[in-house]
């Protein structure tokens, strides 16, 4: 599968110490597992000129004060908590001066924030987005992708998650619903 580096980007979804470090609160080993093929994706795409987009998840410690039902700390604990170690990208997805990162208070990196406005920009159509959780942020991004006529690609030997059934289910569901998957391998980026 080739993709136009021009109209290209890798969005890499939440690889944050919270979840890919083992001293994160949300810390899965699948997780911390995508590190080494998300660089991999990166190199290449880097190397091809395609965009790059890091998202990350950073909650305010009063976001979910007084919500009506959302609200992620019931459901997972206190996270990625703004200001703290944990919001940072791991140490070995090293963020360069011309990658997008943008900072997300919700599953969806689509809502609420620039991504969308970014990508149509630079004229960028087709997303492959890695990342963790693949249930969750994953997921919801991809879907929220798709739904605003972007080709969202997920590449399934780079993304995280906290169990095996979770990851297949995702990666199925995506590619019935509204994307694609892929493996690193069987992406390849068209030489100008």
């Amino acid at each position: 599968m080739e993709f136009d580096p021009d109209h290209a980007a890798v969005v890499v979804v939440d690889m944050q110490n919270g979840f890919c470090h083992p001293d994160g609160s949300l810390y899965a080993p699948g997780s911390e597992d995508a590190i080494e093929p998300v660089s991999r994706l990166l190199q290449r795409a880097r190397e091809a000129g395609a965009r790059v987009v890091f998202t990350r998840d950073v909650h305010p410690p009063e976001q979910f004060e007084g919500n009506h039902y959302y609200d992620e700390f019931e459901r997972w604990g206190e996270h990625v908590v703004e200001g703290s170690w944990e919001t940072e990208i791991v140490e070995e997805l090293p963020v360069e001066a011309d990658d997008h990162v943008v900072t997300k208070h919700t599953y969806d990196a689509f809502y609420n924030t620039d991504l969308e406005g970014w990508l149509r920009a630079h004229r960028v159509r087709d997303l492959l987005i890695c990342g963790t959780l693949a249930n969750v942020c994953v997921l919801h991004t991809a879907g929220s992708a798709g739904l605003r006529d972007f080709r969202p690609v997920i590449v399934e030997d780079a993304v995280g998650h906290i169990e095996e059934g979770h990851r297949e289910y995702a990666l199925e569901h995506a590619d019935w619903l509204f994307g694609e998957v892929r493996t690193t391998d069987e992406i390849e980026f068209a030489r100008s």
